[in-house]
């Protein structure tokens, strides 16, 4: 069952995100709208388009929702196993289950080891132009 229904929603949300259906859904409020003088603007045809587009809405928030949560179990493993098979570190595989508080601390000490690094490049450059190496980097010598 599982396996026929995300079959069923890949293709689904496919065929939703596509040009045609978008044209098609154009076409239909169009139709809708030319059809209203002729309904005299009554409530069943403001009915007819408000029942279709929130029937359409609310089964498409669940599709899509399913295949946003695969997609991102996707990801996320492809990224776990970049990181479990790379020199980096292994804490921060599993880190979407982290609490905010705790995704942001560790986003800030990212951010610090970054600000160092960025510091530690930039004095490394500052001694060699003040050595005289960054011209002779510069023409390969």
């Amino acid at each position: 069952m599982d396996r026929l229904f995300a079959s069923f929603a890949n293709k689904i949300a496919h065929i939703a995100g596509s040009p045609l259906t978008f044209l098609a859904c154009v076409v239909v409020v169009i139709a809708w709208a030319v059809a209203g003088p002729f309904f005299g603007f009554s409530e069943t045809w403001q009915l007819v388009i408000n029942t279709g587009t929130t029937i359409v809405t609310f089964l498409m928030v669940f599709l899509i929702q399913n295949t946003q949560n695969r997609d991102g179990v996707a990801l996320q493993t492809k990224l776990d196993e970049l990181i479990r098979s790379s020199n980096a570190q292994n804490e921060f595989m599993g880190i979407e289950k982290l609490t905010d508080h705790e995704l942001t601390a560790l986003h800030e000490r990212c951010e610090a080891a970054a600000r160092n690094s960025h510091a530690t490049l930039e004095r490394t450059r500052a001694e060699r132009r003040r050595r005289g190496h960054e011209k002779a980097e510069a023409t390969g010598g």
